[in-house]
C-alpha cells in the first residue's frame, strides 16, 4: 500500500528556506519544530527521544510493580505450535495466526504500544510480520497489503466470500502453520486475499496501544455518560452526536478495541489471543479452524497454572495465573504515556484543538473511579477520547459491524501517546497526522491536502456527508497555517 509520509528532510522548506546548519538543528529538535513562518504546515513526525510510556502506574505496591514486570515478560513470550523450539517457549500458535507474541505487533514506542516500523526514532524495525511468513519453514506467501515499511494489519472480510449479502466481519488470519518444523502434517491453506482484494472485500486493522487501559477500565459508566452528555448545543451546532457500544449481557458500555466492541481487558486479552496467535484460552477456549491434522495441543491451550514451574502450588501470582491474567494485569497496571514539556507552539495548538472542536470527541481529561489497584482511584488523567462510537462517514467506513457498532462507527481513537506512533487510522493507512485529520472528513469539508488508495469503496453508493466531523475539519481548514502547524505540534508533544 502506497504511504504518504512526510518527513522532515533535505528538500523540505526547513532546508529551502536556509542551508545555515543551525537553523536545521532547530528543525529536528527534540522539541522545538522548523517555524510555520518557514513552511507550509507538516506533521513534525514521530517524536524522537525515550520512548514516554511502557512503565508500570507509579503509585502501585512493590507486588504490584513485580506482578507487572513478570507480566511484561509473559507479554514478550514467542509463541510455537506446542512450546519445542528453541526461543519460542510459548505453546499453542495457530493453526491460523497474525503473529507469535504480544510485543511483536505491540512495539511502538515501547512494549505495550503500537505497530513498529522503519521509522521509528526509538527502534527502527521492518514489519516483523514480513520474517513471519516463512519462520521455522512455514510455507506462507506474504500478502501484498503487508510490506516491510508496515504497518502490522489484521485482514478481515466484510462480505462471506461467495455469498453477496452475507456478512461476514471476522479475521481471516494472515498465515498459517502449514510447513512449520512443528506443524506436523497440518495442510491449512492460508485465505485468497488476492482474490477478496480484487473483489474490495478486505479491510485492515493495526494494533491498538495499550497504556493506562487500568484507568480507562476503572472509569464508571455514568463518568462516560455525562462526558458524553456535556456540550450538547455546541457538539448538536457542529454536527456531534455519539453513543456508546455495550455489552449484550449486561447492557453496560464496552470501550476497548477500534469500535469498542470488547468490555473488559481480560476479553480484550482473550481475544486477541485467540485470534491473532491462535491459542485457545479460557476466555475463548475452542481452537479456531480446528481441522484435522492440525490439533497438536489440550484444550484450552492457555489456562490456570495450579502448579509453579518449580511443581510447587504456591507460586507467584504471575506465575500461576494464565497467560490472558498476565497480559490484562500488564495493561491494566501500565501507566499512562508521559507528554513532551509544553511549548508556546504546542500551548495554542492545545487551545485551538478546543476550540475548532476537536475536544468535544477527543475528550481531554476523565476520571476514574474505584480502583483495587494502589493509587489508582479517582485519578484524573488525559486519554484525549471520550471512548463513544461516532459516525464517520464514507471514508473511514471499513462494512463491519460490532455490536451496536455499525459500518462506518468507531470509537475515539485516544489520542494520548500519539506523539510518538508511527501509524494512524484504524487501518493503519496514514503516517501523517495532517492526511489523518483530513481523513475525518467525508464530503466538501475535505481538502486536497492528502489523497490515496483507500477512500470510500465500501460505502460508495451510502452518499458522502454522514461524518460527525465534516465541520470540526471545515474549522481546521480555515485556520492560518500557522495555527495548523501548531496543532500538529501539540498532536506530537501528546
Amino acid at each position: 500500500m502506497q504511504e504518504h509520509t512526510k518527513k522532515l528532510g533535505k528538500n523540505s522548506a526547513c532546508f529551502r528556506a536556509t542551508a545555515d546548519v543551525f537553523a536545521a538543528a532547530i528543525c529536528f529538535g527534540a522539541l522545538a519544530f522548523c517555524p510555520a513562518s518557514m513552511h507550509a504546515q507538516q506533521d513534525p513526525g514521530p517524536r524522537p527521544g525515550p520512548a514516554a510510556a511502557g512503565n508500570f502506574f507509579p503509585t502501585l505496591s512493590s507486588i504490584e510493580q513485580s506482578f507487572f514486570s513478570q507480566a511484561a515478560q509473559r507479554f514478550m513470550e514467542v509463541d510455537s505450535v506446542s512450546g519445542t523450539i528453541a526461543g519460542e517457549p510459548g505453546s499453542g500458535l495457530g493453526p491460523g495466526f497474525n503473529g507469535n507474541s504480544c510485543a511483536q505487533c505491540h512495539a511502538q514506542p515501547s512494549i505495550g504500544g503500537s505497530s513498529p516500523g522503519l521509522n521509528s526514532p526509538q527502534n527502527p524495525i521492518p514489519n516483523p510480520q514480513v520474517a513471519l511468513a516463512n519462520l521455522d519453514g512455514a510455507a506462507n506467501t506474504v500478502p501484498s497489503f503487508i510490506t516491510a515499511s508496515g504497518p502490522v494489519r489484521e485482514a478481515r472480510f466484510i462480505i462471506v466470500p461467495g455469498q453477496p449479502g452475507v456478512a461476514d466481519g471476522g479475521v481471516h488470519d494472515l498465515y498459517t502453520i502449514r510447513g512449520r518444523s512443528d506443524g506436523g502434517s497440518c495442510n491449512l491453506a492460508q485465505p485468497p486475499f488476492a482474490q477478496q482484494l480484487a473483489a474490495h472485500n478486505v479491510i485492515f486493522r493495526i494494533p491498538t496501544p495499550t497504556y493506562g487501559l487500568g484507568l480507562v477500565e476503572a472509569t464508571t459508566d455514568a463518568t462516560l455518560q455525562a462526558n458524553l452528555a456535556a456540550n450538547q448545543g455546541t457538539k448538536a451546532r457542529l454536527g456531534i452526536s455519539g453513543s456508546f457500544n455495550t455489552s449484550g449481557n449486561d447492557g453496560t458500555i464496552t470501550r476497548f478495541g477500534w469500535k469498542a466492541q470488547n468490555k473488559s481487558l481480560l476479553m480484550f486479552a482473550g481475544e486477541a489471543y485467540n485470534v491473532e496467535q491462535g491459542v485457545a484460552n479460557e476466555v475463548f477456549p475452542n481452537e479456531r479452524t480446528a481441522i484435522a491434522g492440525c490439533v497438536f495441543n489440550g484444550a484450552p491451550e492457555d489456562s490456570t497454572n495450579f502448579l509453579s514451574a518449580s511443581g510447587s502450588s504456591s507460586g507467584s501470582a504471575a506465575e500461576m495465573s494464565s497467560d490472558v491474567v498476565n497480559f490484562a494485569g500488564f495493561m491494566r497496571l501500565s501507566a499512562p504515556p508521559t507528554p513532551a514539556p509544553p511549548t508556546a507552539s504546542t500551548q495554542n495548538g492545545a487551545t485551538a484543538f478546543n476550540s475548532i472542536g476537536c475536544a468535544l470527541c477527543h475528550s481531554p481529561s476523565l476520571t476514574s473511579g474505584g480502583s483495587k489497584y494502589t493509587g489508582m482511584s479517582s485519578v484524573t488523567y488525559n486519554p484525549y477520547s471520550d471512548f463513544a462510537l461516532h459516525h464517520m462517514g464514507s471514508v473511514l467506513s471499513d462494512g463491519i459491524r460490532q455490536g451496536n457498532a455499525g459500518p462506518d462507527q468507531f470509537r475515539t481513537a485516544p489520542l494520548w501517546g500519539v506523539g510518538q506512533r508511527l501509524f494512524f487510522l484504524h487501518d493503519g493507512r496514514a503516517s501523517d497526522l495532517l492526511q489523518a485529520i483530513e481523513d475525518h472528513a467525508d464530503c466538501g469539508a475535505r481538502s486536497s491536502h492528502q489523497n490515496h488508495e483507500f477512500g470510500d469503496f465500501q460505502n460508495a453508493s451510502s452518499g458522502g456527508c454522514k461524518s460527525e466531523a465534516n465541520t470540526v475539519i471545515h474549522n481546521f481548514n480555515a485556520l492560518p497555517a500557522s495555527t495548523q502547524q501548531d496543532i500538529l505540534n501539540f498532536l506530537r508533544s501528546l
